[in-house]
């Protein structure tokens, strides 16, 4: 075998262990929706590990933090189980209160707000990999900051990011105002010198 052709077969050797992921094509964080930190909505979508809090006017005994259980629901008194995964926390509000209205409340009032996001995921070339407690508006800058910044071997260019949502990983220019979703999983891919 020439020279040659095992540097070739070496460097395609190298290529393939890059990672999953390696040869998607890079997208710029406006393509994804990500290009700045803005505030989680009220379109913003519950999953397991967020907690909301509920305030039934006049009620205290109903009025209470609700962490959303690994089958996406929450037991609330009175009423039971109600699905609270992919669904707004205005949807399951609007669901309590007329629950609560069939026989147990006379028109009652419920709000929902969220107390805490589920965690994000960042993997790969960080210092301290993990599972980190999301916070609102944040960036990509934040949740390295999070992981005890890039190692030495990081690729600091790009980043791969599978949102909870679906879709598979998508190979993202890596800005500092690479905005973050609850859910998210990060993965920092290794640099070949």
């Amino acid at each position: 075998m020439s020279r040659l052709v095992m540097i070739v077969s070496a460097m395609a050797l190298l290529a393939g262990c890059a990672g999953r992921g390696g040869d998607l094509p890079l997208q710029s964080a406006s393509s994804l929706g990500r290009d700045q930190a803005t505030p989680i909505d009220s379109t913003y979508q519950l999953g397991v590990g967020d907690q909301i809090a509920l305030t039934v006017y006049g009620e205290t005994d109903l009025s209470h933090n609700y962490a959303i259980n690994p089958n996406g629901t929450i037991d609330v008194p009175l009423i039971g189980t109600v699905k609270a995964q992919g669904r707004t926390v205005g949807d399951v509000s609007t669901e309590i209160r007329q629950r609560l209205s069939d026989g147990y409340l006379r028109n009652p009032s419920v709000a929902g707000t969220i107390v805490t996001y589920r965690p994000f995921y960042i993997l790969g070339e960080v210092n301290k990999p993990g599972q980190y407690p999301y916070q609102t508006g944040m960036t990509l800058e934040g949740a390295v900051a999070l992981a005890g910044g890039y190692s030495y071997r990081a690729q600091q260019n790009h980043v791969f990011i599978r949102p909870e949502t679906g879709g598979g990983e998508a190979k993202v220019e890596a800005t500092p105002g690479l905005a973050v979703r609850p859910g998210d999983t990060i993965r920092v891919a290794e640099r070949f010198f």
